[in-house]
């Protein structure tokens, strides 16, 4: 019999993935995954034949920047215990999800899988990245320890519903949403952050989901970073999320990071996939903000 065991399975991810397949144990943060107790203890009830390990201490880039203490010792706390679980509840498959924002910066040309330790990571998110570098170093060891079948997924920028809107705290695109959203409200200019620049590759978090369940369920072991091609800038997904809301008033702060300039990443696995178009994406992101706005986390 098959269980599948979903941690962080009331986020963006996990909410995505329970659409597809709603007959897996989602947990969210109720359990305390950063003790070691809380985290057996799950193990030992569910006893999991498969991991999806999507839980994390994340945030943008202003959280990452502002508390680099929290984001490397909760997360080195979370992951270790949930690999110690694993191991011990002999769990089949686990798939542990990174993020393409941990390479290193400055990279020249399209970023690969073998690139993840080549530097340090840029200074704006070094907390976050260094705990997810070494949770792929801890399934490596894992496996080549223990014979276990520990990979990672390196995701790039994910949006969709479900998301977390919080406006000091979350990622650019439920930012720049909620943002405007509340420009929109107050009949007032929608603000940007940074000088819109920079470059980003976006995953929407249904297609993501998909990808997940395809690795789950074949005999993929080699981390894999997942991505459409396409690069947009933020000034193009900021012009993108004002038409939803039909405001034309956009105006950039300057004073604020633009945090990683570009970091592009090599999909080449994943040319056979059909991508949701950003625009479809947003727009249904858009949507469910709308009519979860009271509930949703901001």
């Amino acid at each position: 019999m098959v269980t599948v065991l979903v941690t962080g399975g009331t986020g963006l991810v996990g909410s995505a993935i329970r659409e597809l397949d709603n007959s897996f144990i989602f947990v969210n943060s109720s359990i305390n995954l950063i003790s070691f107790d809380a985290c057996d203890k799950l193990f030992k009830q569910v006893t999991p034949t498969h991991v999806i390990h999507l839980a994390a201490c994340v945030g943008g880039l202003y959280k990452n920047m502002t508390q680099k203490v929290q984001m490397i010792e909760d997360n080195i706390l979370i992951n270790t215990n949930v690999l110690k679980c694993a191991k011990k509840y002999n769990v089949e498959k686990l798939i542990a999800c990174l993020s393409t924002c941990i390479f290193p910066d400055g990279l020249v040309g399209k970023i690969n899988e073998s690139m993840l330790h080549d530097g340090p990571p840029h200074p704006s998110n070094e907390g976050y990245s260094y705990a997810k570098r070494l949770l792929e170093c801890q399934c490596r060891a894992y496996n080549e320890q223990y014979k276990t079948n520990f990979m990672c997924i390196i995701p790039t920028n994910i949006y969709g519903p479900n998301d977390n809107f919080n406006l000091q705290d979350s990622h650019v695109i439920p930012a720049l949403i909620h943002n405007c959203y509340l420009a929109n409200l107050n009949n007032k200019p929608f603000i940007v952050k940074g000088t819109g620049n920079p470059l980003r590759q976006f995953i929407y978090s249904k297609d993501l989901a998909k990808l997940i369940l395809l690795i789950l369920h074949d005999d993929t072991t080699n981390n894999s970073i997942l991505s459409p091609s396409e690069e947009y800038t933020i000034r193009d997904v900021a012009e993108l999320i004002a038409k939803e809301f039909n405001v034309t008033n956009i105006k950039y702060d300057t004073s604020f990071s633009d945090g990683q300039y570009r970091k592009t990443v090599d999909n080449s696995k994943m040319i056979k996939f059909e991508f949701t178009p950003i625009n479809i994406g947003i727009s249904e992101t858009i949507n469910w903000f709308n009519t979860n706005y009271e509930t949703c986390r901001k």
